[in-house]
């Protein structure tokens, strides 16, 4: 089946470990089926508990509670069995399966991955210094709801999961707003092993083609600086070439919908609420390994399996380089002034891949009598086909010495400590000198998503005033490693900002209103004592027709520009200390 498996059995297995082997009975499940079936969550939890009591390099433990009130499990790997990521110089990596359990081929290749890996004194040597880390089945609750029906479009396996958790909610959109208390655990684990490498393992189709193996690195632009090109012309190169060596083909994800790849398309934008977009802010080197669900599912676990030890050979060999290049990215942004928030595809650059796919056409639907896409397999080809992988800024904000966040904000204060994010309580009421942002004009999606009205389009304006703030309110330093998940939450107009996933929906609307009968009076007043103002409003008048025929709307900009005006609205709560 794999060619590490193949030496470690013709080389290293004597009869003794053989019947150890029967006996605990480490055979999995999708070995027993011949590739047809995915193990259960039970039966997944069961084996690795059994691997880690007969050896000793492995350790299994319970790391916070997942939505489904089952503790989430992490299983390490430490040839030197000390199991201290934090506390190492080695590298570490850190594997999530089963985000998606209806996509399983990650549950099933890890099991196999890390038995094989164990029981062969050569592998172990090895990979001795790196420390893998692996979660089993991520989203429990999915994995607890199986069914044969769900994917629609998958070939195999028999049984699986379902795409959402127990309440529902994608665990792949989840990493910044942390509604599950399984993504609240996926913190926990992700600073607790620091991983210098993350792999998210799923299973997707865009379209049709050759391979079985795409990958979804994070966008190398957004990672920024040297990292970022590392992932480009270095890890992607290695880990491609490796598995080439091994007969096995891999292309970036092919980010198209009913259309034909060979048209070109564009690299997929992992932002922060996707778990290789929030790796991404701690320097983590993130993909997601996407196998082709139209192949067969035997198929499918074998590559993703080869895929993991391909990553650990790239590690081996750049494990080194790759703690320089995460250290540096901290020093090198904690020297910056602006930082890109908010980014568009750079239409002028592509790359142009070597595609492998097969032939598609639109024909006739005998279904709607309409054109459909159709693929022909006895048609396969080789064609270069672009490739969009470059993104550019398309907004940057200022880096301020510090956020000031009030004490009030619950949520907020609990994320920043979940993320290991330093907060300074103030120790006494205090009048600070800050800059205050209001929420100029926004956008919502019309339907829910992620049990969220998701804004997006956010604009804001900047006032620097006195303002007041408590004892017990929070300065945060922005000279701290984790600066990219600061700037990402807290600046509003980031992409998946706090405001933007609706934790403060509540300044958008106002609570103080007034009468139009009982203001024109005061308008007037107003207007006759600030000729700046008056000037402002006639300008508005003149220029734009829908306001000089609306006099609610005239005497509601007078009322925003008055003393009267209510100050919390669209005020956002959290403030910056300038450089």
């Amino acid at each position: 089946m794999k060619k590490h498996l193949v030496v470690f059995i013709s080389l290293f297995l004597s009869t003794t470990i053989l019947a150890q082997e029967v006996e605990e009975n480490f055979e999995t499940i999708f070995e027993q089926t011949k590739g047809d079936s995915t193990a259960t969550y039970e039966q997944t939890i069961e084996f690795y508990i059994k691997l880690a009591k007969s050896y000793p390099e492995i350790k299994i433990q319970k790391v916070g509670m997942t939505d489904a009130d089952i503790p989430l499990h992490l299983v390490l790997f430490d040839a030197d069995k000390n199991f201290n990521p934090l506390e190492t110089r080695k590298n570490t990596i850190l594997i999530n399966n089963g985000i998606h359990p209806s996509e399983p081929d990650g549950v099933d290749a890890s099991m196999l991955f890390l038995r094989d890996l164990v029981q062969s004194e050569t592998l172990k040597k090895e990979y001795e210094q790196i420390i893998i880390a692996i979660i089993p089945m991520y989203n429990i609750g999915g994995g607890l709801n199986r069914n044969s029906t769900s994917r629609v479009n998958q070939n195999g396996p028999f049984e699986y999961g379902v795409r959402g958790n127990t309440h529902n909610f994608d665990l792949n959109r989840d990493f910044i707003k942390s509604d599950t208390k399984n993504a609240q655990a996926f913190t926990t684990i992700f600073h607790m092993v620091n991983p210098d490498v993350f792999i998210d393992n799923h299973v997707s189709n865009g379209a049709d083609y050759q391979y079985t193996l795409t990958h979804l690195f994070t966008q190398h632009n957004k990672m920024g600086g040297e990292l970022g090109e590392f992932i480009e012309e270095s890890m992607i190169q290695n880990i491609t070439r490796n598995l080439k060596n091994k007969d096995l083909i891999i292309t970036p994800y092919v980010n198209v919908y009913n259309q034909v790849p060979e048209k070109g398309f564009t690299q997929f934008f992992d932002s922060p609420r996707y778990s290789t977009g929030y790796t991404t802010l701690f320097n983590s080197l993130g993909f997601m390994v996407e196998t082709h669900m139209l192949k067969t599912y035997k198929d499918r676990v074998e590559q993703n399996y080869e895929l993991l030890f391909s990553s650990l050979d790239f590690l081996k060999l750049y494990g080194y380089e790759v703690k320089q290049l995460r250290q540096k990215a901290i020093e090198q942004i904690l020297t910056k002034e602006t930082y890109p928030i908010n980014w568009e595809i750079d239409s002028t650059r592509f790359s142009t891949l070597n595609f492998y796919g097969y032939e598609g056409s639109y024909i006739k639907s005998e279904v709607t009598g309409l054109k459909r896409l159709k693929y022909d397999q006895t048609k396969p080809f080789t064609k270069s086909v672009s490739y969009y992988n470059n993104y550019k800024p398309s907004k940057e904000v200022s880096i301020p010495n510090f956020y000031v966040v009030p004490k009030r904000l619950k949520k907020v204060v609990q994320l920043l400590r979940q993320n290991r994010i330093q907060i300074l309580p103030l120790k006494e009421d205090a009048e600070i000198q800050v800059e205050g942002y209001t929420i100029d004009r926004y956008e919502t999606v019309k339907s829910p998503f992620e049990n969220h009205y998701l804004h997006y389009n956010t604009k804001v304006t900047s006032t620097v005033t006195m303002q007041q703030f408590k004892k017990g309110d929070f300065l945060v330093p922005t000279n701290q490693s984790g600066l990219k998940y600061l700037l990402e939450t807290l600046e509003p107009e980031a992409t998946d900002s706090f405001f933007n996933w609706n934790f403060f929906d509540i300044i958008l609307q106002r609570k103080e209103y007034f009468s139009p009968y009982v203001f024109e009076d005061i308008a007037k007043e107003i207007l006759d004592n600030d000729p700046v103002l008056k000037t402002e409003f006639d300008l508005k008048k003149e220029y734009d027709s829908d306001f000089a025929n609306n006099s609610n709307a005239q005497l509601d900009f007078i009322y925003q520009h008055s003393k009267y005006a209510e100050k919390n609205y669209m005020r956002y709560p959290i403030y910056r200390i300038l450089k």
